[in-house]
Parts: structure tokens; sequence; C-alpha cells
């Protein structure tokens, strides 16, 4: 059988009929078809494609052999309309055509509207004489398009059934739901079965959704379609469009204020501004308002003629040029608000003047304040006022001056000086942007000026009200084989938004057209006259009084085909499942649901519910719960009896229609739950399935229990598991509605469920989750974070599994992200990307993407605190590539004093470029700079030969490698520049001084262990004539034994340094190539550094302090290996320096520092420390006199003492005698010796041993207690022998022995008389010839004590030998030392007296000789 034979075009079997039905009802549409292949079917609304899925649960289609039925759900006015079914096969096209007409109960029309007459029956509409009329609205205007100054005319023929003579069907025309009248723009004709509307002059205005409206008897018909009005063409290239909707607001005497909306085309330049222009009724003169074009598009007009009626206009300008004036606005009369709406009342025809009267004022009374003053609108331009007239009579000749005062000051100053002002508005002009300003209002009359009106608060001068942002999420879907339908995200927080303008593009043309010149409300927008086949992008911007907005991002491209099918097969979906019940109270429930395993292909739009009282387990009828498809898995069903049982069905719907129901649920019984823990969460969801993880994502439960819900407890357990198997996956409770759980067995089939706790408890559990294997799907992609070559940071992810109808679907933290403002979702094919606008803290958080219609492909990505500052780091490094440097530019100096800049790059390319900039100069190779480029070790170089004056700047490096840059700058100003420079003149100098002999290290010093001072310095290039000379404060010093010369090393040795090696020193090396200097500057400052350093090798070298005693008190003491006169010393007691006195005193003998205490008592204790100063932290030496060390040396001390006394005042003869004594026979003998001891001693002289006496031969003396005479008056033979002295005290004994020889000779008369010094040698006598009167007689020899006995008491013989000794020691070297000063001072005293022989008594011997000798103890 030939199978062509079988093909045939569709016919109708039965076609669909009208309706007509009351609003909220529901109709449907049902047609039979036939035809081979089977014909696809098309529902069209006015010739609009009905699309199911613009509209969720609205339209319901179906095809079922061969009979397809269009359900229109809850029917309002929008569905009156005529509808048109189109089957369509390879051999042809049929239609036919049903009208749907929806009548609306009077008081419930919308405004506008005209009112539908309401009928007798339900089965259909009735006249008034029996007849109905069917009305037919045929030969349709379509889509038009038009231009600016063109004239369009749009008709339909209207065919009415019974035709009846001269009847006359209301014919209405509207544009937008609005009522159009007849006027110069708007001419309406009906020719009795034709309907035309004529727009004699299009403007923007004009462009909108028109509706021709033909009402009968019986209902209305209506028919519409969309006009378009571009914009005409410029005058001048580049201008914008004309400005449109010119409407004028608060119109008052003398004041009036204009708005308009601004043009969708600004001519490819930023519009500037607008002027406004008015013209007085009747004439042709227009005016010019503003100088300076206003970017608001809103401006006050003052000045006006109150009682005159006015028409404005606007014009746009940008840089191009301006603009067409915009159609002029409506008249509008300058007059006070309170006549106009006396004279709306009136009758009289309207001629376009007024005549205002006016009563006379009251004559006399000054009017009050005027009230409730207020800043009605403020912008950068102009700010305006408004207020209430004050109360009272005879107000009519009433006027106004306005006055503004700075904020903070109290300067009034009046705005309308010339002229008051007549309307309680007005507008001030002039204000300094930003600064803030008070306002108030005086009224004045013919008898004077009122008082003012309380000023109005600080309004700052500026724009108030904000351009509204981009919208977002621009999503076309097709329409038409010519259209397509945009839909897209409103502007967040927009206020007083006038609209959206609408922008399309064809793919790779990069020219944009509008889709609309004047702005529309809604989200939504049918875009007309697109090419069938291409493809588009769109872009939506918003507008308000302020200005329009960014756009948004692009949209997606479609290409431009019809909607229906578009050879994709769809289904309905299959029914949902796992009905419960999330909640009860006593009317009402709400469901839960699962979604359908079977979605049909489509996404679901929604879900529809039914539901049907169950009596003694009898089900009732199915009701609908919900006429409009509800997107969430959750449905509170509403006016249900309490404590009845009802049953529940769910349907899921998408664009190929509704799905069948699903099972009925089991029979929940209504009434109100009040247990104290949560319901059962619901809807769980499983995402981003692993081999060993996967993300379970839930809703709170409905039902929060008697607190609120604070946390969820996750149960898991193995699919084949038992019920006991159940455990948890989180010991505390978490707060999030998701989590990932971890730790899974490959392969294995896991089922999970979640409850909900509050401070009751835990509540119910959720249904269990399908079984899910923890198995990572082949092809499975993770998100990947990217950032570009920009800085720009995406997340994108990537699906094998895509079909045409996937999405992508983003979320932060599990939620839907709505907010475009952070976040751009780009998706081209079977790649998302998710773009930040501007990475920060506020993006932290867990990023997800689900694919639809796969098999639950998706991934996630959390960005924590530590991966932010990643990506910042990474985005930042890519916004500017910098090449990397391993130093920064940097300078040192070479030999010869050159100068060397210098920086090395870790990474740098061969088509690496460097620019050399000195003070944003660009330096070039020449004889001053000499640039080098080591690319292989990136190491970049300038050398100068020296720095000059002119050379005092900032040197850059300036890197260029592609795209990535670097620069480093070195800025050599002020002191760094010129000691840079005197270093580099130094270093010159020392090249050429290193030609010579020179000096390695210069002159210094250095101190030894033994506190001797070095000066040395180390000398270089020397040779045999080169010499080198020392010198002190510019004298020469002399070769000796301290200065040396080893290893290239001159040494000056200064041993016992003192003050008087304090100067200048000095070392010359010079010879034939050259001379070189050290110096070394050793006075002041450098001379106390020089000892503070000897100080401190001093005070190291100090012993421990140690305690002695002496006969006068306590002595503590130190040891140093050198002394130095400059040391400085101090002693402490208890932390505080010591007070010297008689009694406290300190000392040095040798290399010993004391500190002496004489007569100690208790109080003396506690610690003692001595603090040598080296200039620095200095050194201390301490010791503890206290407790027994104090015991012990204070009883040393007691024996010592009385020790002293005893040896101080025992017998003892001071002055000496000579040892032998040679005189002449008759001579005269007189010996004279000092007597001291206390008690006076007893003195005794002996003759060979024997006591003598005193006679006249011999005279004996003691006188005074202190000198004791021998005398003989007259020498012979006989006094020749042994002679001694006793003296004796209670304290001892000690006698002193001479010898008298007498020789022969002539006899003399005088009496000889010898003087001895104090050791006993005798000085002279009077024979000592006058030349030798300073000169011993005889040799000096040590003075004998001889039978000396000393009486000792008994503590004489307690204590230390070893003390004493030492003690013993240190007395005689003060003694010695007092001896060698006192032997001096007593030979020259008696060299200066002469003593004659003829004295009996030898003279006093002075009193220091006496007390110059203290011999020690045997």
């Amino acid at each position: 059988m030939n199978e062509d034979s079988l093909m045939h075009t569709p016919e109708f079997v039965i076609k669909p009929r009208s309706h007509t039905v009351w609003e909220k009802q529901c109709v449907r549409l049902h047609c039979t078809v036939s035809g081979w292949p089977d014909p696809r079917v098309v529902w069209y609304k006015n010739n609009v494609a009905i699309d199911p899925l613009a509209s969720p649960g609205k339209y319901k289609l179906e095809s079922r052999y061969n009979v397809h039925s269009l359900e229109i759900n809850r029917c309002d006015f929008d569905d009156t309309a005529q509808y048109r079914v189109s089957a369509m096969n390879s051999k042809g096209e049929l239609s036919a055509f049903a009208s749907v007409v929806v009548k609306r109960f009077k008081g419930e029309i919308e405004e506008g509207l005209p009112e539908p007459r309401r009928d007798s029956t339900e089965d259909g509409p009735v006249s008034e004489y029996g007849i109905t009329f069917k009305t037919h609205i045929v030969d349709k205007f379509g889509v038009s398009f038009g231009r600016e100054g063109e004239t369009m005319s749009l008709g339909c023929t209207v065919i009415i059934y019974p035709a009846l003579h001269r009847y006359q069907p209301e014919v209405q025309w509207y544009r937008d739901d609005v009522l159009l009248s007849a006027s110069k723009w708007y001419h309406m004709h009906w020719s009795g079965d034709r309907a035309t509307l004529t727009l004699t002059h299009l403007n923007k205005e004009d462009e909108g959704l028109y509706t021709l409206r033909v009402t009968t008897k019986s209902g209305y018909e209506t028919y519409s379609a969309y006009v378009f009005v571009r914009d005409a063409d410029a005058e001048i290239e580049g201008a914008p469009g004309a400005p449109l909707d010119v409407r004028c607001l608060d119109a008052n005497k003398d004041y009036i204020i204009v708005t308009w909306k601004q043009p969708a085309v600004d001519g490819g330049n930023s519009i500037l501004g607008y002027f406004v222009d008015r013209c007085e009724v009747g004439t042709n003169h227009w005016i010019q308002c503003n100088d300076t074009p206003v970017k608001f598009a809103r401006f006050p007009v003052t000045g006006l003629v109150e009682g005159r009626s006015y028409i404005f206009r606007v014009r746009a300008v940008n840089k191009s040029g301006m603009s067409h004036p915009s159609r002029v606005s409506e008249p509008v009369a300058a007059m006070d608000p309170a006549d106009r709406a006396r004279m709306r009342g009136t009758s009289a025809p309207w001629t376009g003047q007024i005549i205002v009267t006016e009563e006379e004022p009251a004559e006399g009374v000054v009017p009050g304040r005027p009230l409730e003053l207020q800043v009605t609108e403020a912008t950068k331009n102009y700010v305006v006022l408004s207020w209430k007239p004050p109360a009272g009579k005879g107000l009519e000749g009433v006027m106004y001056y306005v006055e503004k005062c700075v904020s903070d000051t109290d300067s009034w100053q009046r705005v309308n000086t010339e002229i008051p002002v007549k309307s309680p508005r007005f507008a001030l002009f002039d204000l300094a942007e930003g600064k803030s300003y008070s306002f108030r209002v005086r009224c004045c009359n013919s008898a004077g000026v009122g008082e003012p009106s309380d000023p109005t608060e600080a309004t700052t001068v500026g724009d108030k009200l904000d351009i509204p942002s981009a919208p977002s999420k621009v999503i076309p879907t097709n329409n038409t084989d010519t259209s397509v339908v945009v839909s897209w995200e409103a502007s967040r927080d927009a206020k007083e938004l006038v609209g959206y303008y609408i922008e399309a593009s064809m793919v790779g043309s990069n020219v944009w057209e509008p889709c609309n010149n004047k702005p529309v409300n809604g989200t939504r927008f049918f875009c007309h006259g697109l090419i069938t086949g291409e493809k588009y992008v769109f872009r939506v911007r918003a507008v308000n009084a302020a200005g329009l907005s960014q756009f948004s991002p692009d949209s997606e491209p479609v290409e431009v085909k019809a909607a229906i099918g578009g050879g994709i097969p769809h289904a309905s979906p299959a029914p949902p499942y796992g009905i419960t019940v999330l909640e009860c109270v006593r009317d009402s429930m709400v469901l839960g649901w699962k979604q359908p395993n079977f979605i049909g292909g489509a996404d679901i739009t929604g879900y529809f519910v039914d539901y049907r009282e169950v009596i003694d387990g009898v089900p009732g009828r199915w009701h609908e719960a919900n006429i409009r498809a509800v997107s969430e898995r959750a449905y509170r069903v509403s006016d249900l009896k309490e404590n009845k049982k009802y049953q529940f069905q769910v349907r899921a719907a998408n664009m190929a229609g509704v799905g069948i129901p699903s099972l009925p649920s089991d029979t929940f019984l209504c009434e109100e739950w009040t247990i104290a823990v949560p319901g059962p969460p619901y809807d769980l969801q499983l995402r981003e399935v692993r081999s060993d993880s996967l993300v379970l994502l839930w809703k709170p439960p409905v039902y929060q229990g008697r607190d609120p819900v604070n946390g969820f407890y996750i149960d898991i357990k193995e699919a084949e598991a038992p019920e006991e198997a159940w455990r948890g996956v989180n010991t505390k409770a978490t707060e999030k509605t998701y989590i990932k759980i971890k730790n899974l067995k490959e392969a294995e089939t896991y089922v999970f469920r979640v409850r909900a706790q509050n401070k009751a408890g835990v509540g119910k559990t959720s249904d269990v989750t399908e079984p899910v294997p923890a198995l990572t799907k082949p092809g499975t992609k993770e998100i990947v974070v990217d950032v570009d070559d920009d800085g720009i940071v995406s997340l994108n992810f990537e699906c094998c599994d895509v079909t045409q109808d996937s999405k992508f679907v983003w979320s932060k933290n599990y939620e839907e992200m709505t907010d475009s403002s952070r976040l751009t979702v780009e998706t081209k094919g079977n790649k998302s990307k998710a773009v930040f606008s501007t990475l920060g803290e506020e993006d932290i958080g867990i990023y997800s993407c689900l694919v639809t219609h796969t098999d639950g492909a998706s991934s996630s990505y959390t960005l924590s605190e530590e991966e932010l500052k990643r990506l910042l780091v990474i985005s930042h490094d890519h916004k500017f590539p910098i090449i990397p440097l391993k130093s920064e530019l940097a300078v040192e100096l070479l030999e010869k004093g050159r100068v060397r800049f210098w920086l090395q790059a870790e990474k740098i390319s061969a088509n690496g470029k460097v620019d050399y900039v000195f003070n944003d100069n660009v330096l070039s190779q020449g004889e001053k700079y000499k640039m080098n480029f080591d690319k292989n070790t990136g190491v970049i170089e300038m050398i100068m030969e020296c720095l000059t004056p002119a050379d005092e700047g900032t040197f850059t490096f300036q890197l260029t490698d592609g795209k990535a840059t670097n620069q480093s700058s070195l800025v050599l100003i002020g002191d760094v520049f010129k000691e840079l420079q005197k270093e580099s003149e130094f270093q010159k100098k020392e090249w050429h001084r290193k030609q010579g002999p020179h000096f390695i290290e210069y002159l210094g010093y250095e101190v030894t262990p033994e506190c001797c001072v070095v000066l040395k310095c180390k000398v270089g290039n020397m040779k045999k004539d080169t010499t080198a000379l020392w010198y002190k404060d510019g004298r020469e010093i002399k070769a000796d034994n301290n200065l040396g010369f080893t290893e290239g090393v001159l040494k000056l040795e200064i041993a016992q340094i003192s003050k008087k090696d304090s100067g200048v020193y000095e070392v010359v090396l010079k010879d034939d190539r050259g001379k070189d200097t050290s110096t070394l500057n050793l006075t002041d400052q450098g001379f106390k550094d020089l000892m503070n350093e000897v100080f401190s090798f001093i005070a190291n070298s100090s012993t421990p302090l140690k305690i002695t005693s002496t006969d006068q008190g306590i002595r503590l003491y130190t040891f140093v290996s050198y002394y130095n006169d400059l040391l400085q010393v101090t002693w402490h007691y208890k932390d505080s320096a010591i007070a010297f006195s008689d009694r406290i005193k300190s000392g040095v003998v040798g290399e010993q520092l004391w500190l002496q205490i004489s007569e100690p008592t208790e109080k003396d204790m506690g610690k003692y420390a001595i603090e040598f100063s080296d200039g620095k932290g200095g050194l201390r030496r301490t010791v503890e006199l206290s407790g027994q060390a104090f015991d012990d040396a204070f009883a040393e001390f007691q024996r010592l003492k009385a020790a002293a006394i005893a040896e101080r005042n025992r017998a003892r003869v001071a002055g000496g005698l000579p040892d032998v004594v040679t005189i002449q026979e008759g001579k005269a003998l007189n010996l004279t010796c000092n007597i001291s001891g206390d008690p006076v001693p007893e003195v005794t002289w002996l003759k060979n041993d024997r006591e003598i006496t005193s006679d006249d031969h011999c005279i004996l003396k003691f006188e005074s207690g202190k000198f004791a005479s021998f005398t003989i008056t007259g020498v012979n033979t006989s006094d020749s022998g042994k002679y001694s002295i006793l003296v004796k005290n209670k304290y001892g004994t000690e006698s002193a022995d001479f010898t008298v020889e007498v020789i022969e000779g002539t006899p003399d008369l005088g009496i000889t008389s010898y003087w001895t010094d104090a050791e006993g040698n005798v000085v002279y006598s009077p024979n000592t010839p006058e030349e030798k009167m300073k000169s011993p007689v005889t040799g000096t020899k040590t003075q004998k004590r001889k039978d000396s006995v000393a009486k000792t008491l008994a503590m004489d013989k307690v204590g230390d030998k070893k003390e004493t000794q030492v003690q013993k020691d240190e007395e005689k070297v003060a003694v010695e030392e007092s001896k060698s000063e006192q032997n001096k001072d007593t030979k020259e005293e008696i060299a200066e007296q002469l003593v004659t022989s003829d004295q009996s008594e030898g003279p006093e011997q002075p009193a220091n000789t006496a007390k110059e000798t203290e011999p020690p103890s045997e």
C-alpha cells in the first residue's frame, strides 16, 4: 500500500465552541482532530501562543486519542479573548476559533473598564428581548510598528449575529487598559461593521497594548495587539531620542511641577540633562524655563501668571546635540487648587481662559503665620517648599515671602525680595550642593508682613532619589517565530520606579536596538519584530526620575522560533508520592510530598492539591485546594473541618501540562497538634553523592512545637539493615538545614532521616529518603575556582550529562541566590560559571551548583576565610601582574668612588625591557651612565663615575615584560644624598691614597691587662725608605723603647697613663709615592673614654672586699693590680653613698683602697660596697659587715686599741743620744735628749751600769717632764766610760746608752755641746768648720734601745699574729715615709741654730723632733 495515499491534511471533526463564564470559574475548550501524520496542535490566545510554563497552573493542555483540550483555570477579565487552535502536519495547517467571555459581578469591575450586564441565568446570556448576540472580531490588526510623526490606523471587522438594522454596539478602544477618548491625537470611527482607530501623529506615548472592546446586550468581545513606536530620525546625528509622557503636577497660582520620562535611546552618548519649555495657551511662543539642563526628570516651573493656561514640552541634550521636543502636555491653568476644584463642579464650557476674581482683602489685618511648612522635594538643582495659608478671614490678597538660612547660623536671607509669591508652593534654585539649609515663610498683604512660620528641619541640597540598581537574571523564552518573551528579576530596593527598557542584539552584531520606547511595568515583556531563526541576546535597565540604571548582564542567546514543542517531545510529569502531614490546626493541614521520579523532560512549574472528606471510611468528592500552582513541595489546605478525616492527592505540572494525580494519601484526622516537640522536617534531598560522602538537605518542620526549633539530628542506616540499625550522624544538634555526611563505605546503599528538636525535646522523624548508593558516578566533576588575567574570581562547573532543558542552579549555603550584585552566573553549553563581582568577607560560605534534568549532577565549594585570603592575593597578582624581584633597587660604591645602582629580577623573559628614569626623565647610555641588563641572571645595573649636586633626586628602574610590570625606586635627597656623595668622594680619595703608603687601620688604642695603653695602627704598601713619624700635640715623639713596628703594625706604649698623656697623637707615613696621616684625639671626651676603659680594667682586677681591724677601728679594703690617681671610687653603705667625716675616712696605700671606720658601733653594721666608675655601668664589690663578721672585727679592734694605748703611753727616750762622744780633757760636755711617757717617767742615769746622781761635776736635770740633760762641767779621764739613761713608768721601761772617751789636749775654757739628730747622729759642735756645718760629724747610725722591758696588759697577748704582723708592716710603711720628710725638715731647722759651749744646760729641742720618731716595737 502506498503510504502517501494515507496522508491527508488535518481536519476538525469537532470544533471548539465559545463559552461565557463568571470570573473565578474554570472553562475547558475541546476539539477532535484527524489527519496523517498526526497533526501537531497549538493553542493561541489573540494569536499569541499559549505557554503553560509562563503562567503555572493557569492553563492545562491535554492531548489523548486525537482529543485535544485547553483548560483555563480560575478565569478573570484578561481571559476574555478569541482562542484559536491550530493543527499542522506535513500536508498542511487548519485552524478553528472559539471565544471566551468572562463576566464580572457589579462592584467588582476595575476602574476604566465598562460594566458588563449580569445575565438572569447561569446557562447563557439572555437579552431583554430574548435575543442572544454573538460577536466575532475578524480581519484583525496585528502587532504594528510605527515611527514618531507618522500616522497609523488600527482596524478590525466586527460581525454581530443576528444582524439588526440600526443596532449600534458600544465600541471602545483602550491602551494599556486605559480608555481612550477622541482627541486631536485619536480619531475613532465605526462604519457599522468595522471599528477603526487612527493615531494622527505618533509619539512614543502612543506605544502600548491596544484593545478593541465591542459590547452588546449579551456581553462583549475584545481583541488586543501591541503597537511599537520608534524614535524619529534625529536632526543631528548622535542626538538622543525625545522625552515622553510630559505631565503637570501640583499646579498652583504661579507654580507647576513638570514631570517626564527619559527616552530609551541616548544616541550613543549619555544624556547630559533636559530643557523644559512652556507656551501660553493661544500663542505659539515657546519659552525655555531652565538655563542649564537638569538631569532629574522633574522640574518646578515658577513665574507663571495666575489665571492663564500653559502647555509644556521637554527636550533632551547630550554632547552631540538636542533631541526633538516631546509631545506637549495637556493644558494646565495656573490657579489656586481650591478654585480649580470649585470649577470642576460647573458645567460651563471650557474656553481655555479662566477669569479670576479676588475679594478685597480685609483692611488693617496683618496675616498670621503660614502653617505646616515642609520640604516636599529636594534635588541638587532645586528645593520645593509647600505650606498652608494661615487661618482666618481676608486671605484673598495674601502673598508670601520665602527666607533661607544656612544651617548652624542665624542669618536669614529673603529669597524672593522683589515679588512675593501667590502660591503656597515655591521652588528655590541656586543653592550650594552639599550644604544644609533651613527655610521659613512669611505672609504679607497691604497691611504689612506677618511673623515667620516655624523653620523647617535642616535639608541638605542633593538628590534624595537614587538611580535604581540594575535588573538581573534576564531570561528569554520562545514565544512565536517572530517574538520572544523576556523576563527578569526586578531592581532591588528601587524607589519611585517608572519602568524598564529592554534592548535586543543579534548575536555577533554588537548592535543594540530598543525593544520598547516606552517604559513597561512588570518584569515580563513580549519582544516583537525579531527575525525567525536568528539568535538574540537581551538586556534590561530600570528607570526612575533620577535616571536610568546600568544595564543588566546579557541574557543567554535564544533562537527565535515557535515555543510549543520546539522539536523536542515533552510529557506531563509522573505523580508525586509520599504525602505526609507537616502541621495540623483546627481548620487546616499542611501537607508535604516528594517530587515525581519522572518530570517529563521539562521543569516542574508547580503542584495542584486536591482533598476529599472521608466519612465512616467512605471517601467523598475531590475538591481543588489551590487554583494556582504552588512551586514548593508543601501546601496548607485551608477551610477544613475540625475532627474530620481527609484524604489528599497531588498533581505535578510542567510546560507539557498537568500530570495525573498521585494515589490518595492515608486518611488524616484534622485536629490541632498540641505536642510540645516539633513536627517532622520535610523535603529531604540528597546532593553531591560521592563514594565516601554526600550532602543531605531538608526543610525545617512547619510545626515548631511549644518553642522554636533550635537544632536537628540526622540518622543513618544501611538500606537493608533493620530498624534497630539507625544511628546518629551528629552527637550535637546542628542549626543548619544541611549537612555533609562523610566516611561512607563505597558502594554501600544508605537511607537517612532527620529529627528536629526544641527546648521540650526531639520531635518526630522525617520521612526516610530514597536509598542511595555511595558511588561517584563516571564523569563527575567538581567545582573549580579560577582567577583570570584580570583578577576576576569565578567558580566553574562542568556537567557532561546536560540536556537542552537542563539548568545550572547555583546556591550559597544551599539557598538559591537571588542577589546578583555579588555573583553573576554565566552558562554556556555544559559549563556554568559563577563570577564574583568584588570578592569580600560577605562572600564566605559554601557554594553549590545543581544541574537539573540530570541524574543529580551537583558539586560544592567551600570559601573559607583562609581560602578568601588566598584568592584575594592571587586575584591581585593576576589583576596587577608584577615582575618578581629578588632585590629592590639599591646603591653601592665601587672602586674609585664609582656609584652602582642595581636590582635583580627573579624571572624575566628575553623580551623584557627596562627604562632608567631619573626625576621622571628617561636616561640613556652615555659617558655619564653605563647600563647593563643581564637577562640570564636578571641583574640590572647602572654605573655612574661620580655624583654631582645635580644628581640629587629619585632613581627608578621601570621593568616591562609583556603585561607584567614592576618598578623600584631609590630616593637620594637631603642628608642621604650628601652622605652618599661624600662617601663616593672619600672612596675616590681612598683609592688614590692607597697607591702609596697608607693606613689599613687608622690610629687607635687598646688597654692591656696590665693597664698599659698601647696606641697602634696598621699600615700597608710600605717599603724600605718609607718613614713613620709619631707626633703629640705637633711635637715629634723620639724613638725609644716605647715605639715599635712589627708585622705592619705601628705601636706606641704608654705605661701608667695620667693627665699629662692627654693630647692629639698623629702618625705620618711618607715616601716618594705619597703621604698618609692618621690622627687620634685623646683630649677631652677622647681621653675620658680612654681612661674609662683603663678604669674598667682596674675595676675588674679588684679583689673581693675584705674586713680587718686596727687600733683605731675597722678597715674594709681591696687590692687592685694597678692604681691610677684619676680613678673615681665611691664607697656605699646600705646602697647610699657614704658622707666622709673624721670618724669615717677612705684612702689609698699603694694598690690598696680602704675605708676606715673609727670607733665603730652597732650602728655601723650593714652592707658596704665600693663602686668603681668606668663611664659605663661600673663595677661594685660588696661585703656584709654584720653578725659574726662584725663581732670578730670589733673584738680585734678592742684588743689593738688597748695595745696601741699601752705602746703610745709607755716611757721612752724620744730623742736619741750619740753612741760615742770623744772629747778633750777639760772641756765641758752637755748632752740632751727628749723623754716621753704618760704618766711622766722616772729618769735614772747610770755609768758603767751603776746609778749616778747629780753633783757639781755631773749635773743631771729632767725638766718639764720632757727634757733630760747630762752635763759634765770639766771632763777628765775619769769621766770616760759607758753611760746610760733609764726611763720608767707603769707602761714600760726604756734605756739609751752612749760612751764617753776623754782624750788629752789643750784645755779650752768653753763648753762643748753636741747636737744630735733624731737618729742619734751628731750634727755639729763648736769646733765644726763652717763649711761642714750642714753635714753630720759622724756617720749615721740607728739608735739602739737596750734593756727595754715593756709592761703589757693581759689583753696584749690576745690576737692574731698574722694580722698583727700585717698591721705592723702597714704602720712601718707609714712611719718610714713620715721619717723621710721629718728628717729633711729637722736638718734644715738645726742648721739654722748655733749652740755655744758656755751654756750649762742644753737648749730645748723643738717639739717636732720628739714627735717624728716612732720606732716599731721589737
